[in-house]
Formats: structure tokens, C-alpha cells, sequence
């Protein structure tokens, strides 16, 4: 017998969950030593077009898991978002990005 899809009536919903914000999307905010930001995570199957990562000056590539990160202030824009690569975000406080942003 097929399974029976019922709408959870105890689940809450997308204006309810703590993970989404009503700007941020899928984001969470991280601090760090260069201020506050919103992290965005790409899996390699959403990642369609190449980017450069600020943080090495390498190429990622389409296909690539990345973070997508922007300013968590009300003034970051869509201009303000860069695409990096998770482990050059990480290491964002041990060295200085090779590009100007």
C-alpha cells in the first residue's frame, strides 16, 4: 500500500523556525575578529557558476561546495556577497584576504 503524505499539524512552520530569518534565508550569523556576518552554505549540487574566493584568488568552480558570506548589517547588499570556499573562510583570521574586496 502506497504511504500517505498528512501535513504535520505539530510542526511548525517557516516563520517559526529559529534557522530562517525573514532576510537572511538558509544563513546563520557568524563574529569573528572582522565583524558579523551571514554564512550562507552551497552544496557542490547548487553551485552552477564560477567564482572567485577572496581568500586565495582561486577559481570556484561550478559543481564546488562553497559559503556564500555578506556584511549581517542592515546596510549589506546583493553587491556586498562573496563566494569563498569553506576552508579559506575559516581560516579568514589567520590570514588577510589577497584580493580587495
Amino acid at each position: 500500500m502506497p504511504r500517505r503524505n498528512r501535513p504535520g499539524r505539530d510542526r511548525p512552520g517557516r516563520a517559526d523556525r529559529p534557522d530562517i530569518g525573514a532576510t537572511s534565508g538558509w544563513a546563520h550569523s557568524e563574529s569573528g575578529q572582522d565583524g558579523d556576518w551571514l554564512v550562507r552554505t552551497v552544496p557542490g549540487s547548487h553551485a552552477a557558476k564560477t567564482y572567485r574566493c577572496p581568500g586565495c584568488d582561486h577559481e570556484i568552480r561550478p559543481g564546488t561546495p562553497h559559503v556564500v558570506v555578506w556584511p549581517a548589517d542592515e546596510t549589506g547588499s546583493v553587491a556586498d556577497r562573496r563566494h569563498w570556499h569553506r576552508a579559506c573562510w575559516d581560516a579568514r583570521g589567520r590570514r588577510r584576504p589577497t584580493r580587495r574586496w
